[in-house]
């Protein structure tokens, strides 16, 4: 059946603010060629997007051309502001941005272990609050939070996780009861990260993939034909719990201890280079130790010496993740993410990949994130705005 004329005008509309927002600023004439609409019914989306507040005139087009200017019509990139958080163990880090996704401020704040819940949680919540003040949003219509552990596939709620801290759970309810007018959404920071990478980062030419995530823990997302999967219980990739040899005891379902977590986390790659006699570069301060400790090791690597043979070490050690994984899945292509798979860069990725076409009949190409663990953010980011758009965007009453 043909669409009835409310709904053509919906889906007109939509269409329309999808061209304005991949494309930038647009004539009405440009919507036309772009849509394929008549220039009657152009005229009437324009008018009904520019008083319903959503896009207004930004300017002008046809300055080289005879006769007069043609109106460039953009999107009302203030009509909404977004806040999008990285929740760590140890701290916060936050962005606000208008609706288009362009950053207005950033702000973070490291949080101790032994502040308590309630302190922990306003520390947050205060941080939110600030950096919105600092961007002048009035009020934040979409909150995006990307954290560590389980989201349940039904309520979409972190899940109580062993090891991580109580106050990531409260962290949602509270910025829900201090801002009641925002959307509050959260999502596992590996899943995000997987996200960006595929918009934004190493994986654009890739509809199936694995994001190895290795940062103060170890896990992994999977995209399979350009959907990313969570499983039945939101725990597609924890990876961290998966038995390896190497490792003195199993993990439990309550300790990830003993498990791929124990190779490949933060402390074991600490430890592994403090073996190896390694420190971290004069001067390097970008993220934990561990990352600055293999991008060390990394630009000093030559044949032989020791920052060559504990990247070796450290190859082995993800092979083992990344391999199994392949098994599994055959991605055809593994990301090595978070801020310790960037910090390795090629050299990491390629030492990887090696032993992983030794350890499986699988072709797999193995990347080094582009993003590293700013990925979690700039995705947190990426899903509040997708999520605003798509109520604002939504089609209206006719």
């Amino acid at each position: 059946m043909p669409a009835s004329p409310s709904t053509a005008r919906a889906i007109n509309d939509r269409l329309a603010l999808r061209l304005l927002q991949e494309e930038g600023p647009l004539t009405a004439g440009q919507l036309k060629q772009l849509t394929g609409l008549s220039r009657p019914t152009v005229a009437d989306l324009v008018e009904r997007l520019t008083e319903s507040g959503l896009i207004t005139i930004v300017g002008e087009s046809g300055e080289q051309r005879r006769g007069p200017n043609a109106r460039l019509y953009g999107i009302v990139a203030d009509r909404a502001h977004l806040a999008a958080l990285d929740v760590r163990t140890e701290g916060v880090s936050v962005l606000v941005s208008d609706l288009l996704g362009r950053v207005l401020t950033e702000a973070s704040v490291p949080i101790a272990g032994d502040s308590g819940t309630g302190p922990a949680v306003e520390q947050a919540v205060a941080l939110v609050e600030r950096a919105a003040k600092e961007a002048g949003a009035d009020r934040l219509h979409t909150v995006g939070i990307g954290a560590p552990g389980l989201i349940d596939p039904v309520t979409g709620e972190l899940r109580d996780s062993s090891g991580l801290p109580a106050w990531h759970r409260r962290l949602v309810a509270a910025l829900q009861e201090r801002i009641p007018e925002a959307r509050v959404t959260v999502e596992n920071e590996t899943n995000l990260a997987a996200l960006v990478e595929q918009r934004e980062g190493c994986a654009r030419d890739r509809d199936t993939f694995v994001l190895l995530w290795l940062g103060h823990g170890a896990g992994a997302a999977v995209v399979l034909d350009g959907v990313l999967r969570r499983g039945a219980s939101g725990g597609t990739g924890e990876i961290g719990f998966l038995p390896v040899p190497g490792t003195s005891v199993l993990p439990s379902a309550t300790d990830c201890e003993g498990g791929f977590h124990s190779l490949a986390g933060a402390a074991a790659v600490e430890a592994l280079a403090d073996g190896f006699g390694l420190a971290v570069a004069a001067g390097d301060t970008a993220g934990p130790r561990a990352a600055g400790l293999v991008r060390a090791a990394a630009a000093t690597a030559g044949a032989g010496t020791a920052a060559d043979r504990f990247l070796d070490a450290l190859a082995d050690r993800v092979a083992i993740g990344a391999a199994s994984v392949v098994a599994i899945l055959d991605p055809g292509c593994v990301v090595l993410g978070g801020e310790v798979g960037q910090a390795g860069g090629g050299t990491l990725a390629a030492r990887v990949m090696e032993r992983v076409r030794r350890m499986s009949p699988l072709a797999t190409e193995v990347r080094a994130s582009t993003l590293g663990g700013g990925a979690v953010l700039r995705g947190a980011l990426l899903t509040a705005r997708e999520r605003a758009q798509d109520d604002l965007f939504a089609p209206q009453d006719q």
